[in-house]
């Protein structure tokens, strides 16, 4: 697709977006180029031509090692299978849940099972995984934390649509308002929000992270602590109950 770009948005970490009209909404992969390379997302099975362009302007992509995603869910991993077809060697980044209820069956083969907090390595990129339950949605959420760079990939969380710039000093603004456009529309609730939500939002700010990669809409660079907590704000005001 002639609209999926490409931009750097920490050191070898690239993010790719595609923004379809027909959702309002950009659909971005993140690329960590190294030794082992990630690639955070894979997009839905048609974008994988656009997908797969756009990292072999980056790496082979046969030299894709590992896969990661939030949840179970087309955007986030709708062509996983091609991208294991392509790179064979590549492992899907998932927890159990994810493991036993999808990906297994899925992809036709055991998979590694990696725990809460778990660190590993690409070579000069170090790794955190997060079992993140229904954050942001899906009993199989987690998300990936990039401890030297502090980069967290942060999936749905900060959703805001429309084609925006790749980062955006106010990003927990345009997702409050774009929540409040969702919560008017047939795709109302489509984030989630339960008794561990300010907790878990609360987690992932105490890792000061210094980059936010968004799936939907711009990225951001600064204080990652007070957008999360931001964030956080915002879905209790509007997905809260009031006894809450």
């Amino acid at each position: 697709m002639s609209n999926t770009r490409i931009d750097e948005i920490g050191e070898d970490i690239f993010r790719i977006s595609t923004y379809l009209p027909d959702y309002n909404l950009e659909f971005n992969q993140f690329l960590v180029r190294d030794e082992q390379p990630l690639l955070y997302h894979t997009g839905m099975g048609f974008l994988f031509p656009a997908v797969q362009e756009a990292v072999a302007k980056l790496i082979a992509p046969e030299d894709l090692r590992w896969v990661g995603f939030s949840h179970y869910e087309q955007d986030e991993c709708g062509s996983l299978t091609q991208w294991l077809a392509v790179a064979p060697q590549a492992q899907p980044v998932c927890n159990m849940v994810s493991a036993l209820v999808n990906v297994n069956d899925a992809t036709g083969r055991e998979n590694r099972i990696f725990q809460d907090d778990e660190v590993f390595a690409t070579g000069k990129h170090r790794f955190r995984f997060l079992s993140t339950p229904h954050v942001p949605h899906g009993w199989d959420a987690s998300l990936l934390f990039e401890e030297t760079k502090g980069v967290l990939f942060c999936s749905d969380l900060f959703t805001h649509s429309g084609e925006q710039p790749a980062l955006f000093d106010d990003i927990a603004t345009k997702a409050h308002e774009t929540l409040l456009e969702q919560q008017q529309s047939p795709f109302r609730d489509f984030m989630a929000y339960n008794a561990t939500t300010d907790a878990t939002l609360s987690t992932l700010a105490d890792l000061n992270p210094a980059v936010l990669a968004v799936m939907h809409g711009s990225s951001y660079v600064g204080d990652g602590a007070t957008a999360l907590h931001d964030l956080r704000r915002s879905l209790r005001s509007v997905l809260g109950t009031k006894s809450a």
